[in-house]
């Protein structure tokens, strides 16, 4: 048997191929698929079958470019109508050499979500691992929110039914495959855990230790943003995106292109850390940080305009590249050759963003200067813990905020370390705000210095 993850960091996605005896399985995949390919490849295996364990919403399934290389059949949940692919029903068994793949709908995260088990009969007739995609994580289970309030609670029942009737009955030995690791925002605190087995998640993972009113209860009152960018993965996910056969070509620009383009509507962003950014950059810029773009990008940028990539050098671009398409965007225009040291060296113009310490901070808040102070973390972070006369508006919504923050006063911004609120003092300096601040090190750095919070 070969088993392989293959993770997609940034949206923290794992998807899975299985093989066995020349043959294999993908289930999950991303849009570049050429990993999958890669690995059947070192293995001398065709991928005969590809399975999606629901309709997915944070990222492009790669499915119908996977089976377009490949000739391999797709299969997912009936509960929905899918404009492509095979519908698998609840009991459905398929054979992969040695591997006998068994279908269980665990509807919850979604209707027509399913949980693939996995019989390895070389071995054993008893259940091996099971792929739960958005069922059940590590340390979490599938948020039940994405079809509406009034949805939530019956979706939190069907997916308790599905954990106790269909998935812990299992066996506490049986390896659990979840689709997400940490960071996902398909649920609110999923541990830093690859896989892990059923037995664990029934004695360590607090969503099982609860009674089925209380389970619900959580679920109802949960709190996780949900991105802009779902509704454009949900309709591509359901129709079936069109199928790419290769990254798009990602140009190099010279700095008078980038300005011709700016002027028609390019979206300019700069993957730099905070730090670079404050010291200069290309007016009008988003600021994302590389490692965080998966995570943020898709609440600021649109599927139309051509989207630019700034960075010190010209590292990183088919990188971002693989990012921006796993996401659905296909309107990748360029980079700037030569990175920002060719932008300032054009001699074109740079502006800044002021960058403030925990100490300056706590010096304008002691002096009681006049400051918006606005913290752009997750609400569930502000309720526990926050800086006396903050206000919190996620780093996502800002757009959605605009006239909830002055104009005419200084905005100190801060976040957990300093990355959100650079990003969110670039969204309001787009939008025509001059008196910022992004607060270095922000939380992390005032607690670490020991500087008063409310809670």
């Amino acid at each position: 048997m070969i088993f392989e993850i293959i993770k997609s960091e940034g949206i923290a996605h794992k998807s899975y191929f299985i093989g066995s005896k020349g043959n294999a399985a993908v289930i999950d995949p991303r849009r570049d698929v050429d990993a999958y390919l890669d690995v059947a490849s070192s293995n001398n295996m065709k991928i005969t079958h590809i399975f999606e364990t629901h309709r997915n919403e944070d990222y492009i399934i790669g499915s119908l470019e996977l089976a377009d290389i490949t000739g391999a059949e797709i299969y997912h949940g009936s509960k929905m109508d899918f404009l492509y692919g095979t519908p698998i029903y609840d009991g459905d068994i398929f054979k992969i050499g040695s591997l006998e793949l068994e279908v269980l709908e665990t509807p919850g995260h979604t209707h027509e979500s399913v949980s693939i088990s996995l019989t390895d009969k070389a071995s054993s007739d008893e259940p091996y691992m099971i792929f739960t995609g958005d069922a059940l994580f590590a340390g979490e289970v599938g948020r039940t929110d994405l079809l509406g309030e009034k949805e939530a609670p019956e979706m939190a029942e069907f997916l308790y039914s599905s954990l106790y009737e269909k998935i812990l009955p299992l066996g506490d030995n049986v390896i659990v495959c979840p689709a997400h690791g940490a960071g996902s925002v398909c649920g609110s605190d999923l541990r830093d855990q690859d896989i892990t087995t059923i037995g664990y998640e029934k004695k360590t993972n607090p969503m099982l230790q609860l009674t089925k009113e209380k389970f619900i209860k959580s679920k109802t009152e949960e709190k996780i943003y949900t991105p802009p960018y779902f509704k454009v993965m949900e309709v591509n996910n359901l129709n079936g995106p069109h199928i790419m056969e290769r990254l798009p070509y990602c140009h190099p620009l010279k700095p008078v292109e980038i300005k011709k383009l700016t002027k028609k509507g390019a979206q300019l962003v700069d993957i730099r850390k905070p730090t670079s950014f404050g010291g200069g950059h290309i007016p009008q810029t988003i600021n994302i940080w590389r490692e965080g773009f998966s995570a943020f990008v898709g609440y600021f940028l649109n599927y139309e305009d051509p989207i630019i990539i700034i960075n010190d050098n010209e590292g990183y671009i088919n990188d971002i590249t693989r990012q921006l398409v796993r996401l659905g965007y296909d309107n990748i225009y360029g980079y700037l050759a030569g990175g920002f040291p060719a932008w300032y060296m054009a001699a074109q113009q740079v502006d800044k963003l002021d960058m403030w310490s925990v100490h300056q901070l706590k010096k304008a808040l002691d002096q009681k200067e006049d400051i918006f102070l606005l913290d752009v973390r997750k609400i569930n972070d502000y309720e526990k813990v926050h800086l006396e006369g903050s206000h919190p508006i996620w780093v996502g919504h800002i757009n959605q905020h605009l006239e909830e923050i002055p104009q005419d006063k200084h905005v100190v911004v801060y976040c957990d370390s300093g990355y959100k609120s650079t990003i969110a003092c670039s969204i309001l300096k787009k939008n025509g705000y001059s008196q910022l601040s992004s607060v270095l090190g922000s939380m992390g750095a005032w607690l670490k210095a020991d500087y008063p919070v409310l809670k």
